[in-house]
């Protein structure tokens, strides 16, 4: 799967292609729906298949203080579009003259001209163009002399419609298992694991510490069970996960993802990028009134989360 980050990354051989549009953020069912159809019209008419997506997110150019937290890095986006069915993804760089495109000339410069779009794929309720004048029916009017079919899919989500905002909803409330539902995995967040204070390996809990962007979306303050995966070599462990600055100790401001692999206490991780996914939650965040206290709930922690992730590994 290719990542092209500009329209001048993009082949200039490059064949007609199926294209679909959007911001696709976190890659839930609701996006899955729409790329599951792209894929199929893809491989009907013999096309390969590329996502146009965003960055940074149109919100944080045109109204910045309304700007969304991210779900995924653009990274992490590309690879769960390809692993969606994306043969290529194009993440075109979202600026003030990209925002003054009329719907006509964003079809002319990105979908016809830089990638040879013979069919579109988009969500029913998609805009574009300069202050999103564009919608499918759009599309539609400007694809036939171009030869390029266009359609819109509505999502079928049952009770509920999925989206990104409703998955922000969920992780600002502590709810992974609602995120993980939304998302049909559990939501995980990327970095590098960053030496940290050093007081979990004094207390016999050395933790992997990945500091939290506040651009990103995390779970609320908590702890919770989940799994930690080194992305160089993809092994994936089972962890107890502190989310915040914890309150017991005086001065901590920085809020982080701190993640005890259970039952491991030789791991050195310093440098290594990881994907920390979370399971369920279980329990909030709480100042202790002595480092006696914070023990014994850490290994109630240990032990909640150990059963928890047997369960749900036998599931």
């Amino acid at each position: 799967m290719q990542l092209w980050r500009s329209l001048d990354d993009v082949p200039a051989d490059l064949a007609r292609t199926a294209v679909t549009i959007g911001n696709f953020d976190g890659v839930h069912l609701g996006h899955r729906q729409v790329l599951a159809r792209a894929r199929r019209v893809a491989d009907e008419r013999g096309l390969a298949l590329v996502v146009v997506t965003f960055d940074p997110h149109p919100m944080a150019v045109l109204r910045p203080e309304h700007a969304p937290t991210s779900l995924t890095t653009l990274e992490a986006r590309a690879d769960l579009l390809g692993r969606a069915g994306a043969d290529a993804v194009l993440a075109l760089p979202f600026d003030r003259d990209v925002a003054s495109w009329s719907p006509a000339e964003f079809v002319d410069r990105v979908l016809v001209e830089a990638l040879g779009a013979a069919a579109v794929v988009v969500g029913a309720n998609f805009r574009f163009g300069h202050r999103a004048s564009g919608d499918v029916a759009t599309l539609v009017e400007l694809g036939g002399p171009r030869g390029m079919s266009a359609e819109g899919i509505e999502l079928d989500g049952g009770p509920q419609v999925w989206s990104s905002t409703y998955v922000r909803t969920c992780l600002a409330a502590g709810d992974v298992a609602g995120a993980a539902e939304a998302l049909g995995r559990p939501y995980a967040v990327r970095g590098e694991v960053v030496r940290g204070d050093q007081r979990g390996r004094d207390l016999g809990y050395p933790t992997a510490n990945v500091p939290i962007d506040a651009r990103t979306a995390a779970p609320a303050d908590g702890v919770y069970a989940g799994w930690l995966r080194r992305l160089d070599t993809g092994e994936t462990l089972p962890g107890a996960i502190s989310v915040g600055t914890n309150p017991t100790f005086a001065g901590e401001r920085e809020r982080r993802v701190e993640t005890y692999v259970l039952d491991r206490t030789d791991l050195e991780l310093y440098g290594v990028e990881v994907e920390v996914g979370f399971v369920e939650r279980l329990r909030g965040m709480t100042a202790f009134d002595s480092v006696d206290e914070l023990l014994e709930q850490m290994a109630a922690d240990v032990a909640g989360a150990r059963e928890l992730l047997r369960e749900t590994r036998g599931a």
